[in-house]
């Protein structure tokens, strides 16, 4: 009785959660299914119940009503913009070391490259706030290097959802830095079988829980010869509780859910409008479908005759426009208004360079973030290595969003208005940085053209301009007003004058 005592004990230690997971589980599971759409969201049950609605109504109800998932394309835009470019890495030491190469093509060991790896952190990071990155080595006993590279033993990176992590611990350091020194999160799943694993500076617990006996099947200790949990967290958003980032989807999702039960209501409008319900008595037999016949008892009171009770239809435009005007709200928390409309509409330019440039600024917080995080990956595949980075890794910074189109009409425009050709020229290279060229290397400078091809560089220095007759003086301040006195037979002043 002592040792199954001691087995339920050990169980309900190793399944438990730190109260911050179990103050945000409900909201990250929340965001996930905002995410996924689909059949996750229609089991999680986020449509209102009506009131004396049956089990079974509301389950037809869920399998008619569609969602419109403006979650999964808020953090699709995000993340098209931020890999739009690849980022530049310099590896330093690292460059010749051969594992560098293989990490950058398989950074998971499932064959996916380092560039994919952190696009998939990215969207998880934007979906929960913030995601983990475990950087992890086989233990194949190799002593060197060459064995390691002999026996394919080199870092590899994990990727863990908030829902996997199920405690954490912060420690700061007597040099006012904090460091992760305690980590609990599920590896794997398999029917009522769960493998957790646990890491400190010193120790890496494994343990097997059978969770319908609620007991631990297995358990089996290694030593942590790296000295640290090697665990990199990639926000999305910094919020101000450590360890728990601000997910992307915080308002957007409740936004979603509420278009989700107006479409549920726009479906049933329509369908009581098509088919409305019929009133009668219970003694009254009437038929279904086009053409049914009604009988009635011949002592019926008029007033009892059946009739139908059709809704009014005005209520479909109302619920249209709060649809709308949700959707546009969407739109303006994720400052997506100019790259997600699908319809033409009024907006000054002043407003849409101000919707791009906090969405540029959005995304630059979010690529500063994640080059953090990448830097801190490649320090624990250093350590592994036995050496430090001293390399970089460089995000772009500036996600500029500009209508093309529009450019092209305006350089049209000042290339039609310009005469001077030094003028043409700056034309014909913005042109050509439009079309993703290097002006430079199809334009040559001035310094390679013909001389007569050169644009004249006419100065013209204001002077004095006389009437012999009455001796008048005019200036003439450019060629053409020095034309035009020459023509009414004014000459240059005498220097004795």
């Amino acid at each position: 009785m002592e040792t199954t005592q001691t087995s339920l004990e050990r169980y309900l230690s190793i399944v438990s959660t730190n109260q911050m997971f179990n103050d945000y589980q409900k909201r990250w599971q929340f965001y996930l299914e905002s995410y996924l759409g689909g059949e996750e969201y229609r089991q999680a049950g986020h449509l209102v119940q009506y009131q004396l609605e049956t089990t079974r109504e509301y389950k037809a109800r869920l399998d008619s009503t569609p969602l419109d998932n403006h979650c999964k394309s808020i953090i699709s835009t995000y993340v098209s913009f931020l890999f739009r470019q690849c980022p530049e890495r310099e590896f330093g030491s690292l460059e010749y070391n051969p594992m560098t190469e293989d990490f950058c093509y398989d950074a998971d060991l499932e064959g996916r490259s380092l560039d994919a790896f952190m696009k998939d952190a990215a969207i998880w990071a934007g979906v929960f706030g913030h995601c983990w990155v475990l950087v992890t080595r086989p233990a194949v006993g190799a002593a060197t290097l060459a064995d390691q590279i002999q026996m394919g033993s080199r870092p590899y990176v994990n990727l863990l959802t908030p829902l996997t992590v199920l405690d954490w611990k912060w420690t700061r350091s007597p040099t006012g830095r904090y460091e992760l020194t305690y980590m609990k999160y599920i590896e794997e799943v398999n029917d009522t079988l769960s493998t957790i694993k646990e890491w400190t500076a010193d120790t890496i617990t494994t343990t097997v829980v059978d969770h319908k006996q609620r007991r631990p099947v297995e358990e089996y200790v290694e030593v942590n010869g790296l000295g640290m949990v090697p665990a990199v967290q990639i926000y999305s958003t910094r919020s101000p509780v450590r360890g728990i980032g601000s997910s992307d989807l915080s308002d957007i999702a409740d936004q979603q859910r509420a278009i989700y039960n107006e479409y549920s209501e726009i479906e049933q409008l329509i369908r009581l409008q098509n088919h409305p319900a019929l009133v009668k008595t219970a003694d009254t037999e009437a038929g279904a479908g086009a053409g049914a016949i009604i009988m009635m008892p011949d002592n019926i009171d008029p007033g009892l005759k059946p009739f139908l009770l059709e809704p009014a239809g005005n209520g479909l435009g109302h619920i249209y426009d709060s649809i709308a005007a949700r959707v546009a709200a969407i739109d303006k928390m994720a400052h997506t208004s100019g790259v997600r409309t699908t319809k033409t509409q009024s907006a000054s330019g002043v407003a849409l360079q101000t919707e791009f440039a906090l969405l540029n600024s959005k995304l630059s917080e979010k690529a500063d973030q994640l080059e953090l995080a990448e830097e801190q990956i490649w320090d624990l595949f250093a350590a592994y290595m036995g050496t430090t980075f001293d390399g970089e890794v460089k995000y772009p910074d500036s996600f500029d969003v500009r209508d093309e189109q529009q450019d092209f009409v305006n350089l049209k425009m000042a290339k039609e208005t310009a005469t001077d050709p030094r003028v043409l020229a700056v034309v014909d290279r913005e042109i050509l940085e439009l079309l993703g060229e290097d002006p430079d290397l199809l334009l040559p400078g001035p310094e390679y053209l013909p001389a007569e091809q050169l644009p004249a560089e006419v100065y013209f220095e204001p002077h004095i301009m006389v009437d012999p007759e009455t001796e008048k003086e005019y200036i003439a301040r450019t060629e053409q007003e020095h034309l035009d006195y020459m023509a009414l037979g004014y000459v240059h002043k005498p220097e004795e004058y």
